[in-house]
């Protein structure tokens, strides 16, 4: 990328200075008037090489050796305000990234960042017997979109999912399956919820039921009684089933489905052995002391000798490592999981030494809608499935006069609805709440998904009414003289960029906010010049315009939206 090119220029040039290991960022002007790259290099040591910064900034142009590609890429360089050095480059250097935008088509924007990196990537995460809700869809839209960032930063990247089929959520929601009449295995994924929620109450105020659904808890895990065995296994079956059906939806495939059951036998046998080494009884149950590391301890065995989540955790991170070969390890969750992953990770890295400092764990914010927060407990959690179904109903009310069949519809409400809603999620730096817009969501004007989806429709559209009149997309030489530079090519370029930022801080907000600036730049070119019929300037305005249908599905795919 030319950033690099003109990064190492600069750094040799300070050098030449007594400065061993300068550093120099490139930034891109909020004003496009003020260039295409400006450094503020000479601010930042002028006082110590006790110059003035604007003396700096002219001794280190005078001291820069460009490249000879470099030197024909730019138009002027020029110092200005206290000292900034600011870089414009020619308009012939962004008629060749219109060609290589139209060379590199669908792999343009990858970059080789973390080539050779092993990268294990869990997320989702969500648990049979409670619905998959909104928050998983948080999860789900963050991680999707990181994992396929990473990838076109060159990493190989495995993805996985993480299901909490044991533990006393399953067997309150089993409790409450028993209760059913007459006593059968026909239920759907709602009558599990509701049956979750009786459990949730019953154990909170009966003290008999809590001590049957401690029972029921240990059956499940010693699989002792089969009625309760058949139960089990309807509700997980019916969980896991719903649970494929949305990844599918959502454009999502997991490599490899771990479950906590499977953990938490392999998290016992791992925490017992470590017993007076790594872990210690306390009070019949088996612990962590974090505080020698700053930390707080925590529970990995109950005094009843099962699994905490923290056990299954450590077996989780074996089961990882036997799956698949990494050099690191990322887990997506909320952020409200901040503290316990801090005990865990340190915990697996004495039990495993080899995984010190390659577990990470990302985390985010939540999603709420207008009415508060969720609870599954209380029977107050909204789905992700009547999340998708309330924002496609608005679509369809969008466009329900469009000249489509109503299959046609169904299925762009259905990419579109799930789009708003992905937008709406990976708008914003990963950490912060999010209070979803139902109708902010929708608009197909500005700060939302389907204007990004719309976009991308219109350049398409007027590629298919070229076709028509047999003229291609092509980059000749110029065609305008003393042709201004539009803000449209003056950002396509930068995608590559976006994307290594995206690749290297984990925040897909980066993506989002250079497409939805894209996005405006190319509609208002588009509302100010002729591309079909505009004469000798139709092929390069179609090459334009297909540069921009290119960038803008690249980078709507890494953040796991469908363009209709």
């Amino acid at each position: 990328m030319i950033v690099e090119e003109f990064t190492q220029a600069i750094v040799k040039a300070v050098q030449t200075f007594g400065i061993d290991t300068p550093e120099v960022t490139l930034e891109h002007p909020a004003d496009f008037a003020h260039g295409d790259y400006s450094t503020n290099v000479a601010l930042r040591y002028a006082k110590e090489l006790k110059m003035k910064p604007r003396e700096l900034a002219e001794k280190i142009l005078e001291r820069l050796n460009l490249s000879a590609d470099l030197r024909l890429s730019l138009e002027k360089t020029e110092i200005a305000g206290a000292g900034f050095i600011n870089f414009h480059l020619t308009s012939q250097f962004f008629q060749e990234q219109v060609a290589e935008i139209h060379k590199i088509g669908n792999s343009f924007g990858k970059n080789s960042t973390r080539n050779g990196q092993r990268i294990f990537f869990e997320h989702t995460q969500p648990n049979p017997f409670k619905e998959f809700h909104i928050g998983h869809l948080m999860n789900n839209a963050i991680g999707e979109s990181v994992s396929r960032i990473l990838a076109w930063s060159g990493a190989e990247v495995t993805r996985a999912t993480y299901h909490g089929d044991v533990g006393l959520h399953v067997a309150k929601a089993v409790w409450g399956m028993r209760q059913k009449e007459p006593h059968d295995t026909r239920y759907t994924i709602h009558d599990i919820g509701e049956a979750y929620k009786a459990g949730s109450e019953a154990y909170e105020t009966d003290g008999a039921v809590k001590e049957e659904i401690i029972a029921i808890n240990r059956k499940i895990y010693e699989r002792s009684d089969p009625k309760i065995n058949a139960l089990y296994e309807a509700g997980k079956k019916i969980s896991l089933a719903l649970f494929e059906a949305l990844y599918e939806r959502l454009g999502i495939t997991f490599y490899f489905h771990f479950f906590e059951s499977e953990a938490g036998d392999i998290g016992i046998r791992i925490v017992e052995e470590n017993i007076g080494k790594i872990f210690e009884q306390s009070n019949q149950a088996v612990v962590y002391r974090g505080e020698k590391h700053g930390l707080h301890t925590r529970v990995f065995l109950t005094a009843e000798g099962l699994p905490t989540y923290e056990a299954k955790e450590v077996g989780l991170a074996r089961q990882k490592k036997e799956a698949a070969q990494f050099d690191s390890a990322i887990t997506v969750t909320a952020n409200e999981q901040n503290d316990f992953f801090r005990v865990v990770e340190k915990a697996i890295g004495e039990v495993f030494p080899k995984y010190t400092g390659k577990m990470r764990h990302l985390s985010h914010g939540m999603l709420r809608l207008p009415s508060g927060k969720m609870s599954s407990r209380t029977g107050t959690v909204i789905s992700a499935e009547s999340l998708i179904a309330q924002v496609k109903e608005l679509v369809q009310q969008k466009i329900k006069q469009r000249d489509m069949t109503s299959e046609e519809k169904e299925k762009l409400a259905e990419i579109v609805a799930i789009g708003a809603i992905k937008y709406s999620i990976l708008r914003q730096a990963i950490g912060g709440d999010i209070i979803f817009d139902f109708e902010k969501s929708v608009s197909f004007e500005g700060d939302s998904g389907p204007y990004l989806q719309y976009s991308y429709v219109r350049a398409k559209s007027v590629l298919e009414k070229a076709t028509s009149r047999e003229v291609q997309p092509q980059v000749g030489k110029e065609v305008e003289p003393r042709r201004e530079v539009t803000i449209l090519e003056r950002l396509l370029y930068r995608f590559p960029e976006v994307v290594a930022r995206a690749g290297e801080e984990l925040e897909p907000h980066y993506v989002m906010t250079y497409l939805t600036e894209l996005a405006g730049a190319f509609n208002s070119w588009y509302a100010n010049n002729q591309i079909i019929g505009s004469g000798a300037l139709e092929p390069y305005r179609l090459a334009l315009t297909q540069a921009f249908a290119t960038v803008m599905r690249n980078g709507l795919f890494l953040l796991g939206i469908s363009v209709p």
